[in-house]
C-alpha cells in the first residue's frame, strides 16, 4: 500500500493474515476511504473490510461464495453480491451482515434502483427463473424481497439475459413464434414493443448508447452474420429508425459481441463507425448523431511533410475503434470529456482499414483534419486534464523511454522513465488526471519480479495557465458552424504553452442555437430517405397506422415524414414545417385482429394458467368490444381494450385441442381471429408392452401405455431394429411384421407438448416356437416385491432349473415371469440355433424338447431354492396344452384339440363370472395392460390353423375391472389379486 504515489510501499500480509489468499480488491465508488477483499473460493469464504484506505482490515466470514459486488450509487453501505450458485444477497452495512434476495438470478442481471425514476432508492431490478421454470423480470426492495414482496412489471415470462436497465430505459426480450420481440419502458411507464422497420427480423439486439433521451441500438438483422445495423430511436425509445448499415461487429476475449462504433467524448453527436462496404472495412464519421455519415479524410502529409497523393472515395483514413479490454493500455482511439475536439485512433491511410500497417493519428478539430503522429503502434495517455499527452510504444521488447507533447501532438520531447530497459506490462495514470502522476509496471527479464516505476512530470510543467496562454477553437463539420442545432466556440491552451490547467477551467465559450435546416431533422419511422433528401413511406408502411388505437374525438400526433433529431438544439426555420401535426382520429372498424400467448407457444398443461394475448393493428381500442372464446364453454367479453393489454388468463379443466377465437367488434365493423391451443397434461412414464416371443413374418400388435392415461394429444414415434426413421402415429399401438430372426428392439418416443420420453424394449423373432403357462408353489409370493428385477432374477433361476433337471440347452429357453400375483410365468420353447435342416425333422426336434420339459414340470422336478429353507416347486398350468406356433398355413395341430380348446374357453369364462373364482393367469392379463415394466403376453401371432387358448380369448379386461375379488395383505404391502395393477394409474386432474 503506497500513500505517496508510489514512492513508497508498506506491506500489509501480516495485517490480512499471512495465509490469506485473496482474488479480488474493490474500492466503493462513492467513498473511496473503504475498502473490500475477497478471499480465493477454493481456499475460503471471506471477505476483508477496511474504512481507513486500506490501513487496517477486519475479517468477515461467509456462508456462500462471492462472484461479484455491485455498489449503489449512492449509498456507500449498500452493495449486491452475486454467489457462484447464481444467488443474489443484499447488504446494508458494507458486507459485515448479508441477507438472501432471490435464487437462480440470471449471471450480470441485476441493477440497483436510478435515481429520479424508481420510487424507493432500495430497490432492486432482477431478472431471474422463477418456480414455474421460467425466466421473469422481478423487482424488490433489498430487505423486502420474500415472494409476496416482489413484483412484476412485466407480467409475462422473457428471454434469458435480455434484461436491461440503463439510464430512463428497461429493455427485455420476448421470443414468440421464433422471432425476438423486443419491449422498452420509458421511465418507468408501461412495457411497449420496440418498433423496427418490418423486414428487419433482427436476431440480436445490442443496446449501445442511451445518453440524452435516446437510444442507440445495434441490430443483427435475419441476413447478417458479422455485421450490424446501427438504429437511432424516438425518445421513447419505441420507434427506430436506421442510421447506418452494415457496421463491423467481432467477439472479445470473454466471447461478447463489440460493435465498432465510438463515440467521440465532449461533443454530443459525433461517432466513427467502421462499415463494410464491398467486404472492405472504411471509417465513417457523423456530426449529427446517425443522419449523415462520410469517410474521414486522410492527412494532407506524412511524418516528414511529404504530400500525401489520398482522393475520396478512393483512399481515406481508417481507424480501429475497439476500446481496450485492457485497463493498462490507452486503447485503440481515445478521446476525453475535459478535452473536447481532440482525438487520438491507431490506423492507417488507404481503400480499407488494416491490421498490419497501424501508425497513430490525431485530430484537433473534431474529426475534421487528422495529422500523423507516430509511425507504429503507441500507447497515448490524456495529462492534466487533456492539455498534455503521454505516449509509450506498444511493443513485446523492453523499452526505457516515454514521450510528453505540449501542443497536441505538433512535437513532442523524449524522456527516460527508468535507467535499465524494461519490458512494460502496462501503465495507470491517476483516474482524476489532474495530479501528473503515472505508474508503469513491468519486468527486466522474463525470470524477475514485477518493477514498480513512478513517473512524476509535475516538474514539466513550470506553472499555473493563465489568459494569455488560452485561444479559441470554433467547432465545425467541414466548414459548417451549426453541429447538433448549435454554434459552440471552445477554449484551449495554445501550443506549446508549458502550464497546468485547474480543475475548475472552463472550456465552452459560446454556445447559442442555431436556425433549423434540413440537416436537424431525420426520416421517422417507417419512412426512408431518398437520393433527393425526400422522406417517403416504405413500401411496408401505411402512414394512416399512426393513428392506431385513436378513439373518435381525440387527436393524434402525424408525422410528416420527418421528425428532428433528438438532443438538437436548433430553433425556427423549417421546424413548424417538418414537426409532427396534431389531427383529429378518424373513426375505424377493427382490422389485423391476432390472437397468441404470452410465450409464443400453442401448447397449455392443463390446471395451469394460459395467457392470451389480443393485438389489433387498426381500429378504436376505447370504442371497441372485445370477446375471447376459450373453446372450453367458457367466454369473456371486455368494453375496450384497456383490461387485456397485459394478457387474458383462464386455466383449462381438461386436456384436448381447442378452438380459442376472439371477435372484436365497434360501430364500423368487426373482425375474428383464432387459434388452436393444444392442452396437455405432462407425461411423466411409458411402458411399452411387447410379446418377448412372436413368429417372423406375422404381424404383432405393440402398445405404447403411458402414465398419465389423460394426457391429452400425443405423438408417438416408433424405431424398430436398425432403422433410423421413425414410424409416427397419433395412437398408442402399432402393428408391426418383423422379418428376420433373432432379437429386435423396439423404441417408442411419446411427446406430449415440451416433453418426450422413451422406453425401450426387446423382442425375440423365430419361425416356430412353443410356450406354456407355469404357476409355482403358494411360498414364492410371500416373497414376492413384484419389481422388475425381482422378476427378471427369478426367470434366469427358473430357465436354470429347467437345462439342469432337462439338459435343454439354456438358448432354447427362455421364462417371462408376469407382474402381480400370484406368481406366474410363461415357458418359450425356442427352435436350436444351429437348425438349418428339413424344416419338419426341425418341429419334430422342437415337439420332442417340449415333451421333455413338460414331462419334468409334470413330475413336479423342477425346483430351485429361493434362498435357505425355501424351496420353490414349478408347475404346468394346467388348463391349456400349447401347441407348437410357426408361420406355415398346415395344421399343426388335430381338429379334436381344437374342439376341447374353445371348450375349455367357454368353461373359464363361466367360472369367472359365475363363481368369481381365483385363476392366476386371468389376473395377470389385466395387470400387464397397465403394469410400467414390461408386458408378459402370452404367445402372439399364431398359425390360424394351430389353435391355442391365449389371455386375449377371454373376458375384456375392462370388464374385468368391475369384478370385486379378494384382497391380502403381505408383510407390509397391500396387494390386490384383482384386475387393476397394484400401482394405480391416476388420471391428470386439476391443480
Amino acid at each position: 500500500r503506497s500513500t505517496d504515489y508510489g514512492t513508497t510501499y508498506e506491506k500489509l500480509n501480516d495485517k490480512v493474515g499471512l495465509k490469506t489468499v485473496l482474488s479480488y480488491l474493490y474500492v466503493s465508488p462513492t467513498n473511496k476511504r473503504k475498502i473490500m477483499l475477497l478471499s480465493d473460493p477454493e481456499i475460503e469464504s471471506s471477505i476483508l473490510i477496511s474504512s481507513d484506505e486500506g490501513a487496517t482490515y477486519q475479517k468477515y466470514r461467509l456462508n456462500f461464495y462471492i462472484q461479484s459486488l455491485l455498489f449503489h450509487p449512492k449509498q456507500e453501505e449498500w452493495i449486491l453480491a452475486y454467489s457462484l450458485d447464481q444467488k443474489l444477497y443484499s447488504s446494508v452495512d458494507f458486507g459485515r451482515k448479508w441477507q438472501l434476495m432471490h435464487e437462480r438470478v440470471t449471471p450480470n442481471r441485476f441493477y440497483w434502483s436510478v435515481m429520479g425514476l424508481d420510487k424507493e432508492p432500495d430497490l432492486v431490478h432482477m431478472e431471474a427463473r422463477t418456480a414455474d421454470g421460467h425466466t421473469h423480470y422481478l423487482t424488490c426492495r433489498i430487505q423486502e424481497c420474500s415472494e409476496t414482496k416482489r413484483s412484476g412489471p412485466f407480467s409475462r415470462s422473457i428471454d434469458i439475459s435480455s434484461l436491461v436497465v440503463q439510464d430512463e430505459y428497461i429493455f427485455i426480450q420476448v421470443t414468440a413464434g421464433g422471432r425476438a420481440n423486443y419491449y422498452v419502458s420509458y421511465r418507468r411507464e408501461p412495457f411497449a414493443q420496440i418498433k423496427l422497420p418490418k423486414y428487419s427480423l433482427p436476431k440480436d439486439m445490442h443496446i449501445i448508447s442511451t445518453d440524452e433521451n435516446q437510444v442507440f441500438a445495434a441490430v443483427q438483422e435475419w441476413n447478417q452474420n458479422d455485421t450490424y445495423n446501427l438504429y437511432i430511436s424516438d425518445t421513447r425509445g419505441v420507434y427506430f429508425t436506421l442510421a447506418l448499415e452494415n457496421v463491423k461487429s467481432s467477439r472479445g476475449l470473454e466471447g461478447n459481441i463489440i460493435i465498432d462504433l465510438y463515440e467521440v467524448a465532449g461533443i454530443k453527436g459525433i461517432f466513427l463507425a467502421n462499415r463494410k462496404v464491398d467486404d472492405q472495412i472504411k471509417t465513417f464519421i457523423t456530426y449529427n448523431k446517425g443522419r449523415d455519415w462520410r469517410l474521414l479524410q486522410a492527412p494532407d502529409t506524412d511524418l516528414r511533410g511529404d504530400p500525401i497523393v489520398c482522393q475520396l472515395p478512393f483512399c481515406s483514413l481508417h481507424l480501429h475503434l475497439q476500446l481496450s479490454e485492457n485497463p493498462y493500455t490507452s486503447g485503440s482511439i481515445s478521446s476525453k470529456q475535459t478535452a473536447p475536439g481532440l482525438l487520438v485512433a491507431a490506423g492507417n491511410i488507404g481503400s480499407e482499414l488494416s491490421y498490419t500497417d497501424i501508425g497513430v493519428f490525431i485530430s484537433s478539430d473534431g474529426g475534421n483534419s487528422w495529422r500523423q503522429i507516430f509511425e507504429e503502434e503507441y500507447n497515448v495517455w490524456f495529462l492534466d486534464w487533456g492539455g498534455a499527452l503521454v505516449a509509450m510504444k506498444h511493443t513485446s521488447m523492453p523499452i526505457r523511454h516515454l514521450w510528453v507533447s505540449f501542443d497536441e501532438g505538433r512535437t513532442w520531447s523524449k524522456y527516460s522513465f527508468t535507467s535499465t530497459p524494461l519490458f512494460v506490462d502496462g501503465s495507470l495514470v491517476d483516474p482524476g488526471i489532474e495530479t501528473q502522476i503515472m505508474t508503469v509496471f513491468g519486468h527486466f527479464s522474463l525470470r524477475s519480479e514485477w518493477q514498480l516505476v513512478k513517473v512524476d512530470y509535475k516538474s514539466i510543467f513550470s506553472r499555473r495557465c493563465n489568459k494569455d496562454d488560452y485561444q479559441t477553437w470554433h467547432l465545425h463539420n467541414q466548414g459548417e458552424p451549426c453541429v447538433m442545432g448549435e454554434r459552440k466556440i471552445y477554449k484551449k491552451r495554445k501550443p506549446g504553452a508549458q502550464c497546468s490547467l485547474s480543475r475548475d477551467y472552463s472550456r465552452t465559450v459560446v454556445s447559442e442555437p442555431c436556425v433549423c435546416g434540413q440537416g436537424d431533422f431525420e426520416c421517422d419511422y417507417g419512412y426512408e430517405r431518398h437520393s433527393n433528401n425526400q422522406c417517403v413511406p416504405a413500401f411496408w408502411f401505411n402512414p394512416s397506422s399512426l393513428s392506431k388505437g385513436c378513439s373518435i374525438g381525440q387527436s393524434y400526433l402525424n408525422s410528416t415524414g420527418y421528425r428532428r433529431i433528438v438532443s438538437n438544439n436548433c430553433t425556427d426555420g423549417l421546424r413548424e414545417k417538418y414537426m409532427a401535426k396534431m389531427e383529429k382520429c378518424p373513426g375505424k372498424a377493427p382490422q389485423g385482429l391476432h390472437i397468441l400467448t404470452d410465450d409464443g407457444k400453442l401448447v397449455a398443461e392443463q390446471g395451469h394458467n394460459a395467457t392470451f394475448i389480443i393485438l389489433m393493428e387498426e381500429g378504436d381500442l376505447q370504442r371497441t368490444n372485445i370477446q375471447l372464446d376459450f373453446g372450453d364453454g367458457i367466454a369473456v367479453s371486455y368494453a375496450n381494450f384497456s383490461p387485456v393489454e397485459d394478457g387474458i388468463r383462464h386455466v383449462y379443466k381438461t386436456a384436448g385441442i381447442f378452438q380459442v377465437t376472439a371477435y372484436a367488434e365497434n360501430s364500423l365493423g368487426s373482425d375474428t381471429a383464432v387459434l388452436f391451443l393444444h392442452v396437455v397434461c405432462p407425461v411423466e412414464h411409458v411402458h411399452l408392452s411387447v410379446p418377448f416371443v412372436t413368429v417372423r413374418n406375422k404381424d404383432v400388435n405393440i402398445t405404447a401405455v403411458v402414465w398419465p392415461s389423460q394426457a391429452g394429444t400425443l405423438t408417438y414415434f416408433w424405431w424398430f431394429g436398425n432403422s433410423t426413421k421413425p414410424l409416427i402415429t397419433l395412437e398408442s399401438s402399432i402393428s408391426y411384421t418383423f422379418a428376420m430372426e433373432g432379437m429386435n428392439t423396439v423404441t417408442v418416443q411419446v411427446a406430449a407438448g415440451n416433453t418426450l420420453i422413451q422406453d425401450t424394449k426387446e423382442i425375440a423373432v423365430h419361425e416356430y416356437f412353443q410356450s406354456q403357462l407355469l404357476s409355482f408353489s403358494p411360498n414364492l409370493d410371500y416373497h414376492n416385491p413384484d419389481i422388475p428385477e425381482w422378476r427378471q432374477d427369478i426367470g434366469k433361476l427358473i430357465k436354470k432349473a429347467l437345462a439342469q433337471v432337462t439338459g435343454v440347452p439354456d438358448e432354447q429357453i427362455l421364462v417371462a415371469v408376469f407382474p402381480g400375483l400370484p406368481t406366474s410365468a410363461e415357458l418359450f420353447i425356442l427352435p436350436y440355433k444351429n437348425t438349418t435342416e428339413r424344416r419338419k425333422s426341425s418341429e419334430a426336434d422342437l415337439e420332442q424338447v417340449a415333451e421333455i420339459l413338460f414331462n419334468a414340470l409334470n413330475q413336479n422336478l423342477v425346483q430351485f431354492e429361493l434362498k435357505p429353507g425355501v424351496e420353490v416347486i414349478v408347475y404346468v398350468t394346467q388348463l391349456t396344452l400349447a401347441p407348437l406356433v410357426d408361420s406355415s398355413t398346415g395344421h399343426s395341430s388335430s381338429a379334436m384339440l381344437m374342439l376341447l380348446s374353445v371348450v375349455f374357453v367357454g368353461l373359464a369364462v363361466f367360472l369367472v363370472y359365475k363363481f368369481k373364482r381365483k385363476i392366476p393367469w386371468i389376473n395377470i392379463y389385466a395387470q400387464v395392460q397397465h403394469d410400467k415394466e414390461q408386458e408378459m403376453i402370452g404367445s402372439v401371432s399364431q398359425s390360424e390353423n394351430a389353435p391355442k387358448i391365449t389371455l386375449s380369448e377371454f373376458t375384456d379386461p375392462e370388464e374385468l375391472m368391475d369384478k370385486e375379488l379378494d384382497t391380502r395383505v403381505i408383510g407390509s404391502i397391500s396387494t390386490i389379486a384383482n384386475s387393476e395393477s397394484t400401482k394405480e394409474i391416476p388420471n391428470c386432474t386439476s391443480v
